[in-house]
């Protein structure tokens, strides 16, 4: 009986001593992984800013008297020149008024006649004689009100430009104090693109903008692009004309003016873009967009240390155009290493086997 429970307790320590060995914990093998050390370029940043689209004038054509629209000269969208007829308002009445105003002219003009040798013999006295001026001048003033209304019945354009809207059609009446204008004219030749910038982007673009002065500044300021709502760019460069003397109280923003030529007339008045401020770079840190991790409200880049162990680093970056790569502004060092390969899936702390991949290759995949 002894001996059978001797047997059983060897046997037991034999399994316990298995399965000891069986869950002893093993060391995870050294995975490779590509890394590329960092090194400096150049680049081009282009900042994006919506804007709206104007002419050089654009001029709401209203009526200066009440009437009828009569004529309607023009279409929508037609190019017209200063001085050329736009519309023509009824004035049957305002000629029947003026011929009766002209007739009171010719009569206070008699009179004058009939008095001033009167005067003159001393017959009657000289109170009549200017009373009856009085009337001459006020029947003319009557008569050239008339004809002036006449006048302004005719409209005409005070500009070269663009026909815009036409919201009314013949018959409708107006007047100077209606609301809704004719048409508005509109000076393409060239157009001037409005948009805003806030105060820190109107402080790095002045700061890197050659020149002195603010105005010099202005002056040197490189080329803009705009590209159109349906997403080409424009074939003509912009420049950037004018900034705003002060921000915005609401806002906080700076109002910025940049032209472009347009004498094709492709561009209109109300229109819509995007502009496009260039920033050369030199000699800075540009890494892939994919070799970085957005955490919380962090964006961070694994860099592999001395003991080839991944750790993760905040940085400053800035997005390059192209959606593809970033500038970085601080958190890495030239000659870091840090993980192109397995971001967001290799955690901090992590044992690798670094393969160093060109940077060349990285920043310029086209070259061999």
């Amino acid at each position: 009986m002894k001996k059978k429970y001797f047997i059983s307790a060897i046997l037991l320590s034999i399994s316990l001593l298995s399965c000891k060995k069986e869950t002893a914990p093993t060391a995870p093998p050294v995975m490779p992984y590509k890394v590329v050390e960092i090194g400096t370029s150049n680049t081009t940043l282009l900042a994006e800013y919506p804007a709206s689209l104007e002419g050089v004038t654009d001029i709401d054509i209203r009526a200066k008297v009440d009437g009828y629209i009569e004529k309607i000269y023009v279409q929508e969208g037609q190019e017209v020149k200063k001085g050329q007829l736009l519309f023509k308002l009824e004035t049957q009445t305002a000629t029947q008024e003026a011929g009766a105003a002209k007739a009171k002219v010719a009569a206070a003009q008699v009179e004058v006649n009939r008095l001033i040798p009167l005067v003159e013999r001393k017959i009657i006295s000289d109170v009549q004689l200017e009373t009856a001026k009085a009337n001459l001048a006020s029947a003319k003033s009557t008569y050239q009100s008339i004809v002036a209304r006449i006048n302004y019945a005719t409209i005409e354009s005070p500009v070269n430009g663009i026909v815009g809207t036409l919201p009314l059609r013949l018959g409708s009446y107006v007047s100077s104090q209606t609301v809704e204008p004719l048409t508005r004219i509109s000076d393409v030749s060239t157009i001037y693109a409005y948009f805003s910038v806030n105060e820190k982007e109107q402080l790095d673009i002045m700061m890197h903008a050659q020149g002195k002065s603010f105005q010099e500044k202005i002056n040197k300021m490189e080329a803009v692009n705009l590209v159109l709502s349906n997403g080409m760019q424009y074939e003509q460069k912009g420049k950037i004309e004018t900034f705003s003397g002060q921000a915005n109280a609401a806002t906080g923003s700076f109002n910025v003016r940049a032209s472009f030529p347009n004498g094709n007339k492709l561009l209109r008045s109300g229109g819509s873009g995007t502009i496009q401020i260039p920033t050369d770079l030199e000699d800075v840190i540009i890494i892939p967009q994919n070799a970085s991790l957005e955490l919380q409200d962090k964006r961070v880049a694994l860099v592999v240390d001395k003991d080839n162990k991944v750790k993760a680093v905040p940085i400053e970056v800035r997005a390059i155009p192209g959606g593809k790569f970033f500038v970085v502004d601080s958190g890495l060092n030239i000659n870091d290493k840090i993980l192109i390969e397995g971001v967001g899936i290799v955690t901090e702390g992590t044992l690798i086997k670094p393969e160093v991949v060109d940077f060349n290759t990285i920043i310029n995949p086209t070259k061999k």
